[in-house]
């Protein structure tokens, strides 16, 4: 017998990689440019560029905020985080590939820092609410920052910890 609730389990549950559906081995073809940049969206990038890549639930407004940054030269949506490879949309709205939505910002960090990516992350959305971003439910709307080498690395920790602990003070103080 079928229930509602086995259903939203799943997906507000991580499936274990045996349970993961298979996907393909080719890429699925996505556009070549940003529609409202006009830049390309796979690259190559201009010499100087970083890349950062965020996940704070739906991906499209999400992808907004970070193309109006002074210094970001251009943005792409897509999934991250997953097990299936080149999963279908539909397959990610299963709650049965791992992904999360996820914005992909290529910057200049000679304008504009990765830090100051870190704040707008943090401060436009709830990441205490799991596995959700408003009314959208999923492990796809999860909080998740996939860092590109050490120094990000370090950073986003850091970010984590700092927007962290007025979180733990609010709860016990």
């Amino acid at each position: 017998m079928f229930f509602l609730s086995d259903m939203l389990n799943r997906k507000i549950s991580m499936p274990k990689p045996e349970e993961a559906l298979p996907g393909r081995s080719k890429a699925i073809p996505t556009a070549s440019r940003h529609h409202v940049l006009k830049r390309p969206l796979k690259g190559p990038y201009p010499e100087g560029m970083e890349t950062a890549l965020f996940g704070l639930g739906c991906f499209w407004g999400a992808e907004r905020l970070f193309w109006r940054v002074e210094g970001v030269w251009v943005t792409a949506v897509g999934y991250s985080g997953g097990f299936t490879p080149n999963p279908t949309y539909h397959e990610i709205c299963t709650g049965l590939t791992g992904h999360a939505e996820v914005v992909l910002v290529v910057y200049d960090p000679k304008v504009v820092s990765y830090a100051e990516l870190l704040r707008l992350f943090w401060e436009s959305h709830d990441p205490t609410l799991g596995m959700r971003q408003g009314n959208d439910v999923g492990t796809t709307y999860r909080s998740a920052i996939y860092t590109f080498g050490e120094a990000q690395q370090r950073q986003a920790l850091a970010s984590r910890d700092a927007y962290q602990a007025p979180l733990r003070q609010g709860a016990t103080g």
